[in-house]
């Protein structure tokens, strides 16, 4: 299908989903139906339950937010259960306005578009369908209609709680044109729509003595009033503010805490009544969420001026810190290049990885345990295995500090070196190192970095780099040895069946001439002496392999080249070592011979079909590992 036979699709689809009836006929939605009566905030909550909800490790994982946003599950799930799931079900938190405090390019501008979008989604549902009184510019719920006396026989028998009052406008319409008959009063189903602000408003400040308060609460028509006499006639009253328009959704307040205060007031009525005032009428009722963002300084001199105490106590505070895991730093640097206009430049394997590595380290905050250096930290965190640590130790680190990712480098910084790293080289590749030099470079230009924080970014620098090095000789490795993981997984085999042989003080029998013979000694010692382990701690080392063979076998799980660490990379090393010689002739050598050029070319082949690779990229690793194995 073409474009605009797509488009044309969308707009039957869409018209199907029109309904228009009396408010008796509502009734009877409701009844067979009562979550179409839900309150704004109940809306939001089914809308991201409904998205689908995972448990990863005992922790939720909100599949609405997971395609967009990276690392901060915890905040996420924080902010649901404690925010959004206790608002549903009418909590008093419902009553807060919900700030979402964290650095900057930290995901929550993001995360409140998620939420508007999804609304605007969501209300094209069955499950999320809005309907209002027809005509109404407020999009008001039609259960304001049920008179006040009536409502306790309401809740008896539909089962529905009715909050708040009939608009001054609608009770004038009720009269004026339905003759006080609400059953025949028309609803709507509406689709909520920032564009066409239907239940999304969204309030920017913007220079305070330019600014009317008429942006939030709508304002009087003069032009009208010689036609209706009084500038307290509703008719006369333009019910178009961004809290008129916001009523049955969502209310973004961006830079919140930059508002003028005559701004702010409002919001103590609407969050804790649920009501505003404008104009020269009675208290408005509104149902919305207002959630607004802001930084931390901000915030902190927000809280300490004693004149917004009433506001502030009106507030859910939410963080939403900087991710704090590699892995995730790498998905946001893969979604922000696709988005961006360097989709099509091949970026060598590992570059984004090495890059987040730089940014997470600048994020985390120094260990107080002395047996954790900030790299077993990273790594941790971003749930690597670290030889003799637990889920324990790590949910120690975590308590060490609760404001632990409010600082660093964002994302942004990162991509935009990136970028500048592109347009200087005029290639369509670039590589680890390439960024790294140019994240190095940038530092300098970046204006709320000091110098203190300076010198510390370039150690970090520093260690990305040994990270790339140790990843970069492993990718060659790899490449080099023909079935590299049946090789390494023969060696283990190997390796295992003498450190039983020794242990158990049993002997080996030779598979070809079925002859017994002692553990060999000598490969086992080749293995060990890659990791350092001395000739007075082999026993030990030995014997911990076996346990761990042991505690494997009781949890019915299989031990294999991946269950001890330290064993793993020792088998790595040895086999890197017995290729070192190689890798090193063909990688320095000016006039490599046939042989030399056919194992070279084999090697970039791997390394493009089966590492990702180009041909630029690809000879470049080769040279720099060399480099690297000649020093």
């Amino acid at each position: 299908m073409d474009i605009l036979g797509r488009i044309r699709y969308h707009r039957e689809e869409e018209q199907k989903l029109h309904w228009r009836g009396t408010f008796a006929e509502y009734l009877q939605i409701i009844k067979e139906n009562p979550q179409v009566a839900q309150t704004a905030h109940s809306r939001v909550y089914n809308m991201i339950k409904d998205a689908g909800v995972e448990e990863v490790n005992g922790k939720k994982e909100y599949k609405f937010f997971s395609d967009q946003i990276y690392g901060v599950e915890e905040s996420i799930e924080k902010l649901v259960e404690e925010y959004f799931h206790s608002a549903a079900k009418r909590l008093d938190v419902r009553k807060r306005i919900l700030l979402l405090m964290g650095p900057v390019s930290g995901g929550k501008s993001t995360l409140v578009t998620m939420l508007k979008r999804g609304l605007e989604q969501y209300s094209r549902t069955d499950a999320g369908a809005v309907y209002a009184i027809a005509g109404c510019p407020m999009h008001e719920d039609p259960l304001h209609l049920i008179p006040q006396h009536l409502r306790e026989d309401f809740y008896e028998e539909y089962g529905i709680k009715i909050e708040g009052n009939l608009s001054p406008l609608n009770m004038m319409r009720v009269e004026k044109e339905y003759g006080g008959r609400i059953e025949d009063v028309l609803i709507e189903r509406i689709f909520l729509s920032e564009d066409k602000r239907v239940g999304v408003g969204t309030f920017s400040p913007s220079d305070p003595k330019s600014q009317d308060i008429a942006d939030l609460t709508g304002s009087i028509d003069f032009s009208t009033i010689a036609e209706y006499g009084s500038e307290s006639d509703p008719r006369a009253y333009r019910f178009d503010g961004e809290l008129n328009k916001a009523n049955r959704g969502i209310m973004e307040f961006q830079e919140m805490l930059k508002c003028d205060e005559k701004f702010l007031w409002h919001l103590l009525s609407l969050t804790q009544e649920g009501n505003f005032k404008a104009g020269r009428f009675a208290l408005i009722s509104a149902d919305e969420l207002i959630v607004a963002h802001t930084n931390e300084s901000e915030y902190k001199s927000f809280i300490s001026n004693k004149k917004n105490e009433a506001l502030h106590s009106r507030m859910i505070v939410m963080k939403i810190p900087y991710n704090l895991k590699v892995s995730e730093e790498e998905r946001i640097y893969k979604k922000m290049i696709r988005d961006s206009d360097i989709s099509n430049v091949h970026i060598a394997p590992h570059a984004l990885r090495i890059a987040a590595i730089f940014t997470i380290l600048t994020r985390l905050k120094e260990p107080k345990k002395q047996s954790v250096d900030i790299v077993k930290k990273m790594k941790l965190y971003d749930g690597e295995v670290v030889e003799g640590f637990n889920s324990q130790d790590l949910e120690e680190l975590k308590k060490e500090y609760p404001d632990e990712g409010m600082t660093g480098i964002d994302p942004r910084y990162v991509i935009n070196r990136i970028s500048s790293a592109i347009i200087r080289k005029e290639m369509t590749s670039i590589n680890a190192l390439d960024v790294l030099r140019s994240i190095k470079e940038g530092l300098d230009q970046h204006a709320s970095i000091n110098k203190e924080d300076r010198e510390r970014y370039i150690d970090f620098i520093s260690i990305a780099r040994k990270e790339y090095d140790d990843i970069a000789k492993k990718e060659v490795q790899k490449a080099f040895v023909y079935s590299y993981d049946e090789s390494a997984k023969t060696l283990m085999d190997n390796y295992l069946d003498n450190v039983e042989a020794y242990c158990n003080k049993n002997k080996l029998f030779d598979p070809l001439t079925g002859e017994e013979m002692p553990p060999d000694e000598k490969l086992m010692r080749s293995i060990e002496e890659q990791i350092g382990i001395s000739e007075n701690a082999k026993k030990a080392f030995r014997e911990e392999i076996l346990i761990r063979i042991s505690a494997y076998a009781r949890k019915g799980k299989k031990f294999d080249y991946n269950s001890h660490e330290r064993l793993r990379e020792a088998i790595q090393k040895k086999l890197f070592a017995d290729l070192k010689d190689v890798v090193k002739i063909t990688t320095s050598t000016k006039t490599p011979d046939e042989s030399q050029l056919k194992k070279v070319n084999e090697v970039i082949a791997r390394l493009i079909d089966e590492h990702g690779y180009n041909s630029v990229s690809a000879n470049e690793l080769l040279r720099y590992v060399g480099s690297l194995l000649n020093r």
